[in-house]
């Protein structure tokens, strides 16, 4: 029977790294998320096939059932229900409920260790399971949080001081209980430190700027996925310790590359510091121009080459759907439309790639940032639905801008730049953007919505 669970446990573990290979492409990515869901659904039987072979109270088996059915069912229900919009929110709520299972184990595995020195080793996993786990879960509720709107960044010294305090008690108040200097049972220490590794995660994440958000919520999934490898230590659980590490790598390996795009240090981003300096002028000196939704549908009309450039306005107005019917009604005259995708637009990794997946847009249109960058010059026109902060030229040309050095998408170097927004406001940075001031720079005021509605119907009048 252990043979077949061992057997089990090595087929999800392959069918987890086939579907992170899958997912590293656009076109497979839904392949791979299918293949990493069905190792997934190979582990859960094998656990519990090996649970009724083993002397489990009838009671607990049903406990299983009863959660596993919850998990499915509500878990079905609130990703479907969704909107894009939403979808940080959900991946961030989703990221508390593992590293809270986690500290959940922790704490009940806690009861059960011996105090002898034969068990420091697992006493010392349980705790490190254990603060990784609360951390992930109360960090990822303040990542909602900011990400709805409920919650604001709060840089006060005292909140700075005392996430600092706390990470040390981390390492100083386990290493005084095992030199024996604090005479409390394992149990109560394995309580205080859940309580300050959730007080932390609060802190943790509170300095933490909204642009930077993405980031975050990468960094999280990472530290939730090495709970659960450490947690898979603690029960010997192969398929544990294979998840956790693949999510746990994958998550660290994107956070970097994210870093890497908005060209800040990891260190940065979590201390939440922003480079200081002046920011770019503010938008009343800027010579603003305003176009029409006739003018924008005459300038597409006659272009041979398009780029869209989509942010989070895009999400917000559900404006995916219309974008790709003007791709399609472009496409067939003649035009050539792609969409380029700024590694860190949104508020989650991928955001764009997904709002764009779900109507029904081919991958093949998809661009990279690097891939057109050099080639900006050539596209005859570029409308910009949603996006701010990742096409300031600032980034490039203003030594004092706060995101100088943060690679852009260059829409600025197309022959025309149309910019399509609500109102004046500056992106999730707090700058303004350099761009609306060019001479090849137009405004289109409104919803996304309801522009794209109104250029559709327009081109088709021409």
């Amino acid at each position: 029977m252990n043979v077949l669970v061992e057997v089990g446990y090595l087929l999800a573990t392959v069918s987890f790294l086939g579907g992170l290979k899958f997912m590293s492409s656009p076109k497979l990515a839904k392949t791979g998320n299918a293949i990493a869901a069905t190792g997934m659904i190979i582990a859960v039987l094998c656990t519990f096939w090996m649970l009724t072979t083993q002397t489990v109270p009838a009671t607990n088996i049903i406990i299983i059932l009863i959660a596993i059915v919850l998990g499915t069912v509500g878990g079905k229900v609130m990703a479907s229900k969704v909107e894009m919009t939403a979808m940080p929110q959900l991946v961030s709520l989703f990221n508390a409920t593992g590293g809270g299972c986690a500290m959940l184990l922790g704490i009940v595995e806690a009861k059960q260790v011996s105090l002898g020195s034969s068990f420091v080793g697992m006493q010392i996993l349980l705790l490190l399971g254990l603060i990784t786990g609360a951390v992930a879960a109360s960090g990822s509720v303040v990542a909602y949080r900011k990400l709805a709107g409920k919650t604001k960044d709060n840089r006060q010294a005292a909140v700075v001081i005392g996430s600092r305090i706390l990470l040390a008690s981390f390492i100083v108040l386990p290493v005084l209980y095992f030199l024996g200097a604090i005479p409390l049972p394992f149990e109560i220490i394995a309580y205080i430190m859940a309580f300050i590794a959730l007080v932390y995660g609060v802190l943790f994440v509170l300095p933490i700027g909204g642009a930077d958000m993405p980031v975050v919520i990468s960094l999280l999934n990472s530290i939730t996925g090495i709970a659960t490898a450490l947690a898979g230590f603690v029960y010997g659980n192969k398929a544990m310790i294979a998840g956790g590490i693949f999510v746990g790598a994958a998550g660290i390996l994107l956070t970097l590359l994210m870093c890497r795009a908005m060209n800040r240090s990891l260190l940065k981003v979590l201390a939440g510091k922003f480079k200081k300096g002046k920011i770019a002028e503010d938008t009343e000196e800027q010579n603003i121009k305003e176009t029409t939704v006739s003018e924008t549908a005459m300038q597409l009309s006659f272009a041979n080459k398009i780029a869209i450039i989509p942010g989070y306005g895009l999400a917000v107005a559900q404006g995916q759907h219309l974008c790709g019917q003007l791709q399609q009604m472009l496409e067939k005259r003649d035009t050539q439309v792609d969409f380029i995708i700024h590694p860190v637009a949104g508020r989650m990794p991928g955001h764009m790639n997904v709002l764009l997946a779900e109507a029904n847009i081919d991958y093949e249109h998809l661009k990279e940032m690097d891939q057109v960058n050099d080639e900006m010059t050539h596209y005859d026109m570029v409308l910009i639905i949603g996006a701010n902060d990742v096409v300031n030229p600032a980034a490039e040309n203003n030594p004092d801008s706060p995101i100088f050095g943060m690679p852009i998408v260059k829409a600025h170097q197309s022959k025309q730049v149309v910019v399509m927004k609500r109102g004046m406001s500056k992106g999730y940075a707090g700058v303004s953007n350099d761009l609306f001031g060019m001479d090849n720079c137009n405004l289109l005021f409104g919803d996304a919505k309801d522009s794209l509605q109104n250029i559709i119907n327009q081109l088709k009048l021409i």
